[in-house]
């Protein structure tokens, strides 16, 4: 099965924007104004998206994980490949040194 996860990173996104929202929405309310309002929305947005989203955010870690472990194991496949050929032409020529010195 194959493994969604852009649609995963677009709603913790939205989910991390919305929160900040209402929380500029609810500081404005209080009376926080300007330069106060932004960096206190962004903080105690900060925090709320720390607790309130922990569980989307692992989701998200485990399959980006995932996908990074997949490459990496054909990384290392294509790196075995190549070592085999360099082996391999490496052998060669040392064959037709010993035939040419002959």
């Amino acid at each position: 099965m194959k493994s969604r996860t852009w649609p995963s990173i677009l709603a913790y996104t939205s989910a991390r924007i919305l929160i900040f929202g209402c929380s500029v929405i609810l500081l404005n309310a209080a009376g926080a104004r300007g330069i106060l309002l932004l960096f206190l929305g962004l903080v105690v947005s900060m925090i709320a998206s720390y607790i309130l989203l922990n569980k989307q955010r692992a989701i998200i870690a485990e399959r980006l994980n995932g996908r990074l472990s997949k490459a990496g194991s054909k990384v290392s496949e294509l790196r075995g490949r190549l070592d085999e050929g360099t082996k391999a032409e490496d052998a060669g020529d040392a064959e037709e040194e010993t035939v040419q010195a002959n």
